[in-house]
Formats: structure tokens, sequence, C-alpha cells
């Protein structure tokens, strides 16, 4: 009980330097309406969250995470710009690994504003950083938006851009999907049978599971056409390649990346934006000379970031979950917002672990 009153002593204080910097406190149910949710957070909380049925409201979820509420409450009612913050218990099934806690204190800082991308994701940065001051932490940051830009603008079908947008966030999925895509992976035996066959279903028995036989059908010809299609192009698959393997410090992560887009001209624009959110950090007073950036950070954790993503974790205790988080999440407000949008980028803590690093000195 002790902890826990001081966890939330804590979460107040960093709630209260979050207002002091012009957010506005929220609040959000514990319980949470399950089916969008559900969709919005991907496969990992999918797996992870505390699902349960009410006659009346139907299949409901303890809060995973505070970000999507957060998000319906703006876009149905917010004003812009507008800057939140919030504490409290999120829950997280663990079963994988029973030695970390299902239920935890969060605390958050989100922006919502369409002025300035670079700018707003160089502030929710540098207001996190600033309450983590004085702990022992290494910085991460990434661009889940330079990659998605790679995929929308290959030379090959949408079906196989919207796969791969779909597993961006399994990576060994996606590899194995882009060896396929690229011709580099053999074909099944039982799926070359199956592409060969006149009639695929001439010999199959009775339908057994939810997909109905005209469902199986229209699967097998989406496979056939997939076949059909023209490889994914060497150079193409050699700058996915490459900029998948960018891992440096900021200044030379850039250099690399312009290298990247003479082959894969269509992430310019994304890189072109985190060259403006390099400079907005510098103004910030970020040693961006020594801040690390991999292109790949960021495709295990929520699935709703779709551009700027950071971390901050305990030096020398890779068996602790991060102590913060954050990212952008444009694309989120879009699917909030029944046509509307805003630009929105936001950050969580876990006062808990900065507690825990404050006392044992790691």
């Amino acid at each position: 009980m002790e902890d826990r009153a001081r966890t939330l002593t804590r979460a107040a204080e960093l709630r209260a330097y979050f207002e002091a910097a012009g957010a506005r406190p929220v609040e959000t149910p514990v319980l949470q309406p399950a089916e969008l949710l559900l969709d919005l957070y991907g496969e990992d909380i999918r797996g992870r969250a505390y699902v349960t049925s009410d006659a009346l409201r139907g299949e409901q979820m303890l809060r995973p995470d505070f970000t999507v509420p957060v998000v319906q409450m703006h876009m149905r009612e917010g004003a812009e710009p507008a800057r939140y913050t919030y504490a409290g218990e999120v829950f997280r099934r663990q079963e994988h690994d029973p030695d970390r806690a299902n239920e935890f204190v969060q605390v958050g800082y989100e922006v919502f504003d369409r002025a300035d991308a670079a700018a707003a994701d160089a502030e929710v940065f540098t207001r996190i950083a600033g309450a983590l001051s004085g702990l022992p932490l290494r910085a991460a940051t990434g661009d889940i938006g330079i990659l998605k830009a790679a995929v929308a603008g290959l030379q090959t079908t949408a079906a196989r851009k919207a796969a791969l947008m779909r597993h961006i966030w399994r990576p060994r999925r996606f590899r194995a999907l882009l060896d396929r895509y690229a011709g580099r992976a053999a074909v099944p035996p039982a799926r070359a049978a199956l592409l060969a066959a006149a009639d695929p279903m001439a010999e199959a028995g009775p339908v057994i599971g939810r997909r109905s036989g005209a469902e199986i059908v229209r699967r097998i010809e989406a496979l056939r056409a997939d076949a059909a299609a023209a490889p994914v192009s060497d150079h193409e698959l050699l700058g996915l390649e490459t900029l998948l393997a960018v891992r440096e410090t900021l200044p030379f992560a850039l250099e690399r990346l312009r290298d990247v887009a003479v082959d894969l001209p269509q992430i310019t624009p994304a890189v072109d934006l985190l060259e403006a959110r390099m400079g907005a950090l510098a103004d910030r007073g970020v040693d961006v000379d020594s801040l690390e950036f991999e292109a790949s950070y960021g495709r295990t954790s929520m699935e709703y970031y779709d551009g700027f993503v950071f971390g901050f974790y305990a030096e020398g205790r890779a068996d602790l979950p991060p102590v913060a988080t954050g990212g952008r999440y444009d694309a989120l407000t879009r699917a909030l917002g029944d046509g509307a949008e805003i630009p929105a980028v936001g950050g969580v803590l876990r006062p808990g672990l900065m507690l825990a690093l404050q006392e044992t000195g790691q």
C-alpha cells in the first residue's frame, strides 16, 4: 500500500508539471467499449486486454491505455489547439512475462495542434524528457512514417502494399512477405498445387468453420492474382533493406536516409519532416548529435503510431519495460473523427518505475 501511495503521489506531481505547461487535466472511464478499441490497439494489446461482457453495453475492456479514449473525447468535443494531461491505472495481461505488472499507473501528455508537426513532436519529447530529468535513462527515437511512406510508394499491387502495411508491426511476418513478393521465397508445395488446380474446390470436403465457400473461392482468386503479379524489383527491395538497417545518431541517420531516398523517392517528404524535427529538438536544447535514431524502432509498440516514435529506457536494465514512450498518431484522429482529423502526438510515463530507479540509483 505504501508503494502505491507513493506512486500516486508522484503521478499527481507529474500531472501538475504538465498542467503548468498548459495542459488541461482530463479523466477517462476505467471501463471502455471493447469492439472499436481492440481494432485500434492492434494485435499486441488485443492479446493482453482484460475483456468482459455486459448485458446492456456489450463487450467492455479494462482501460489498457489512455490515448485512444482521450482522442475520442477530443474529436467529440475538443477545441484546437489543445493539450491534455491525465493520470491513472491501466491494465494489461502479462501471461508471457509474469514478473511484469498487469496493473500500473500511467501519466500522459497529449498535444493536438495542426500548426507545426515538427515543433509539436519536439515539444512532447522535451516535456517527457524534462519530467525524467536526473534518472539514468537512454533515449531512443524512430519514425514509422518513413517506413509507411516507403511501402506506400512501392511499384507493386495495392493488395501487396496493404498486406505489408498491416504487418509493419510484426517484423518477421513483414520480412517473410517481402521475400515472397520479391520472388526470393519458394512457393509451398500445397499452395502451388492449389493454385495449379483447375477447380480447387472440386475435391474439397464440407465447409467447416466461419468462412463460406464463396469466401474461400475469393481467397484463392486473390492468391492467384498475387502469384501472377511481377516481383518487387531488386532496387526497391535493396532500398527497403537499407532503410530498415538504419541505426545511427540522428545526423548520420538523416544522411543515410537521404541516400536511401535516391532509390525510394517516396520517402523524401517524411525525411524532410525528420530533418525539421531534428531542428526543432535542437532549438529546445536537445543534443541531437548524440540522440539515437533507429528506422525500425517502434514496430512492436502501439499500432496507432504513424510518425515520430520515442522511448526512454533504464541504462543496464534490459529486464525493465520502457519508463516512458510516445509518438505521433495522426491516423488515429481520422479513424475516430467521423471525417474530421487533427495532427496529434503524445507520450506516457510510468511513475512507479521512476520511483524504483530513483531508489536503486540504476
